[in-house]
């Protein structure tokens, strides 16, 4: 919960605003300023406080307790004009807090931590559990000292300048070991508890019994990353306070799921008690991996809980994603967040140059020219399949005649993928044109390189029965001429001269271009591949200088009878 404390008519506007925006995300702390920031503090995960710095410092200062445990804490001016990141900003999530505030109340946001001035990833904001000398090793990255990385398990981080050796070290491991001298240790979750219990099984036994495998291997808590069992056991409460209290989710599986799961040590006492031979190790090994503590029984007399633990291999990370049109204000939070996350870029090399300047130093940055599609994508997946994070980027959205259907078409299920999606360029042309794509559309690419003219020809003829407003993807280029007016020509058998026509040439780019014209008075030469040519259906108008498709032909005919 985010608490919210102002003292001014002002600072309580703003307040309201973020209340307003976060209904489900805030609480509005009211009453003397000094008593709403104490009770804020105790009660709340972050605060936002419309008050001056100095004040509070003041205020919160006898409450700090640790780096760790203090909420995150921002202040934005009187004047709304700044978002002041001043306490808890990675621990506390205080940074992006203020990048929040900051999008949403038109402030600057006012970052100081050393690592995000320089657009470093922090050691402690990489979501894993971490250990050790988090400010020495931070402060020699920042310092540009050799720091090696020791990856004991693969898992995807974002873009860290490390190197093979150095005096400094970040440690990638489940194992449980102490973090050395000028050492961090990151804890990714790689293990997996199968776990099994009978009736009534004690949480200490379960839990007891999960803490002596895992030391007993070597392996440490920080890395689980569920428990898991059978569905008959989903509410046995040992099991689940057992989950609860290491932290972790309860996954579980159906009898028939785990029957079908291949054990060392299979038995009939769960065959019987609920159905499939082993319950620990099965639901453990469902995702695959490998076996590092095979089922073992509780101290307990009688044994009343089983557990198996399994190391999954790292996953790698492909994020498929989305620029938009060109204007950098449409291109969304979240892709920002996903180049920022990636170690290895892949894309286009004029599309590359569009985000450069947002990835963080030490990305890999893998480009090619025009006509490189497959490639691009194979060296996409390949690079996820070694372990790494890595962002594939296309131009609008990532979906829409770019990169995520060759990507995908190789991507099987042994990487994580994720798809970020972004403003297309029918939708930017659109909404420079009017509102033209109002009532059924489609979009259809005239490019026959990858598809053959007679499919694109059908598709058209299709659209032009179906009284659809139709918007053409590369219409024209030097070495196709012929294209757009053959599919105009279609058009024109089923809709009159008159019909709008929209052209838009670099839709949101600084030389955008746009004009509406008519079926009849189009000229395809005027046309390029930086165009999307958009034609409307027969109830698509002119109105005002502006191409509008109205949502139902009732409305229209209401229009006409009015005129």
């Amino acid at each position: 919960m985010i608490g919210l404390i102002s003292a001014t008519a002002a600072g309580a506007a703003a307040r309201d605003r973020l209340a307003a925006a976060w209904p489900d995300r805030t609480r509005v702390y009211e009453g003397p300023v000094g008593d709403a920031v104490r009770t804020a503090f105790a009660q709340c995960e972050q605060l936002v406080c419309f008050l001056a710095t100095g004040a509070v410092v003041r205020l919160v200062a006898p409450l700090l307790s640790g780096k760790t445990e203090d909420p995150g804490v921002v202040c934005v001016d009187e004047g709304g004009r700044f978002a002041v990141s001043l306490l808890g900003g990675h621990a506390g999530g205080a940074n992006e807090l203020a990048r929040e505030v900051g999008d949403l109340l038109g402030a600057e946001p006012v970052v100081t931590t050393a690592t995000d001035a320089v657009d470093l990833a922090g050691l402690d904001t990489l979501g894993l559990p971490v250990e050790g000398d988090v400010a020495g090793v931070s402060r020699a990255l920042l310092d540009g000292e050799a720091v090696a990385l020791r990856a004991e398990v693969a898992w995807p981080l974002p873009p860290l300048p490390v190197t093979d050796q150095g005096s400094y070290t970040i440690r990638v491991t489940d194992r449980l070991v102490e973090a050395a001298e000028r050492e961090v240790v990151l804890r990714p979750p790689t293990l997996v508890v199968g776990v099994g219990a009978s009736k009534g099984a004690p949480v200490e036994e379960v839990l007891g019994l999960v803490e002596d495998a895992l030391r007993g291997a070597g392996l440490s808590v920080a890395s689980v990353a569920e428990l898991a069992t059978v569905d008959a056991k989903a509410e046995e409460p040992g099991i689940v306070e057992a989950a609860r209290r290491i932290g972790v989710p309860l996954v579980t599986y159906s009898a028939e799921e785990l029957a079908g799961v291949d054990v060392p040590n299979p038995s009939d006492a769960p065959l019987a008690a609920v159905g499939t031979p082993s319950v620990a190790e099965a639901a453990a090994l469902v995702g695959g991996g490998e076996l590092l503590v095979p089922k073992r029984k509780s101290a307990a007399s009688p044994a009343m809980a089983t557990c198996a633990v399994v190391r999954r291999p790292g996953r790698g990370r492909l994020a498929v994603v989305g620029l938009g049109p060109g204007a950098r204000d449409l291109l969304t939070p979240r892709a920002k967040a996903e180049l920022r996350r990636a170690s290895v870029l892949v894309g286009l090399d004029q599309y590359v140059d569009q985000i450069r300047d947002l990835v963080r130093p030490g990305t890999r940055i893998l480009e090619s020219g025009l006509g490189a599609e497959e490639e691009r994508a194979h060296t996409a997946v390949e690079e996820a399949r070694k372990g790494q994070a890595v962002a594939l980027i296309g131009s609008g959205d990532a979906g829409v005649y770019a990169m995520a259907s060759p990507a995908l078409a190789e991507a099987s299920d042994d990487i994580d993928v994720v798809g970020v999606p972004g403003v297309t360029a029918a939708l930017a042309a659109g909404a420079i044109l009017g509102a033209p794509l109002g009532h059924d559309h489609v979009s259809i690419s005239l490019s026959d390189l990858h598809t053959p003219w007679e499919v694109i020809e059908r598709r058209v003829r299709a659209a032009a029965e179906a009284d659809l407003v139709v918007t053409f993807y590369n219409p024209r280029s030097r070495g196709r001429d012929w294209q757009l007016p053959k599919a105009l020509g279609i058009l024109a058998e089923h809709r009159t001269p008159a019909t709008p026509v929209g052209v838009v040439r670099n839709a949101s780019r600084p030389d955008e271009s746009s004009r509406l014209t008519t079926l009849g008075a189009l000229d395809p030469a005027t046309v390029d591949m930086m165009t999307v040519v958009t034609v409307g259906n027969t109830a698509t108008r002119d109105i005002a200088g502006r191409m509008v498709t109205p949502r139902g032909y009732r409305w229209q005919s209401a229009q006409e009878g009015s005129e």
